[in-house]
This record gives C-alpha cells, structure tokens and sequence, in this order.
C-alpha cells in the first residue's frame, strides 16, 4: 500500500508542476495533495505543523494566482476580455507546436481579447502586456512553490526510501 502511496503522490507532485502553467489546475494546491498523500504512508510520520504551513501557503498562492493577473491588466488599463483572452493563448500556446508558444500565446491572447473588446490597438497592446506581465509573474510564482514542495518530498522521499523498499 505504501508504494501505490508513494506513485500517487509522485503523480501528484508532477501534476502539480504542470498544473504551475495550466490555468484550469491549481499547481500548488496539487503538489500539496501529493505532500499530504506521501505523509498517509505508514512508513513517513505524518507531520501535521509542516502539513498546515505548506497548505496555508498552497492555499495563499491560489488566491493570489487570480489576483496578480488581474492586478497586471488593471495597472495597464485591460479588461476582462484581455484576461480570458491570456488563458485562451496559453492553452492554444501550449497545443501549438510552436517554440515559445507558452509565452507568446498568452500576449497574443490578451491583445486580441481586448481588441475583439473594441478597444484600440495602442491601448489594447499596453493592456495586452500587463496581463501578460501578470501572467508571467503568477506562473513563475506557481512553479516556484511546486517545485519547492518537490523538493520536500524528494527529500523525505531519501529520508525513508530503505523503509519505502
């Protein structure tokens, strides 16, 4: 049992990593569902202070993660529809087979989400690129707490692997 634990919270902490770009899956709070899922095992003791602070802070940066963006287009004078528009360009960036897609799709999205809002093209592309900025800032964030909580777990993942195996 411990070694499908062990599986579904690597799964998990991957998930999690990935889900730092995706929009629709909240990359911290997954990387902390595979934290909590490894601490289920009977081998790892379970850590309730360390649990609680990695939540608060997954749980922080979900929150946040709808702010920055937000915050971004606002500073640069966007809309709404710049801001879907950056999601819908990060999905089309993703599934293009174009190098830089990831980061070129999301500024694209946003200028033509806001020129498709009427708004005009010196304005649209200051809004276009402070929902990309906010993006970037909210992504890099993300990625940086899920790759922090790999890092707990492939450290506790060597702390009890002779017992794991």
């Amino acid at each position: 049992m411990d070694i499908f634990l062990v599986i579904l919270a690597t799964f998990f902490m991957i998930l999690g990593i990935i889900g730092s770009f995706l929009p629709v899956l909240p990359g911290p709070l997954t990387s902390w569902i595979g934290l909590l899922i490894f601490h289920l095992a009977d081998v790892v003791p379970m850590n309730w202070t360390f649990l609680i602070i990695t939540f608060i802070i997954a749980l922080g940066i979900w929150i946040l993660d709808y702010i920055i963006p937000a915050m971004g287009t606002k500073r640069f004078g966007g809309t709404k529809a710049g801001m879907i528009g950056t999601s819908i360009g990060l999905i089309v960036g993703l599934i293009a087979p174009i190098p830089g897609g990831i980061i070129i799709g999301p500024f694209f999205g946003a200028l033509i989400g806001e020129l498709l809002n009427k708004a005009e093209f010196n304005k649209a592309l200051k809004a276009a690129f402070g929902s990309f900025l906010g993006f970037i800032a909210s992504t890099f964030i993300k990625f940086m707490v899920a790759v922090i909580f790999l890092g707990f777990f492939i450290v506790k993942f060597f702390d009890y692997k002779n017992v794991l195996f």
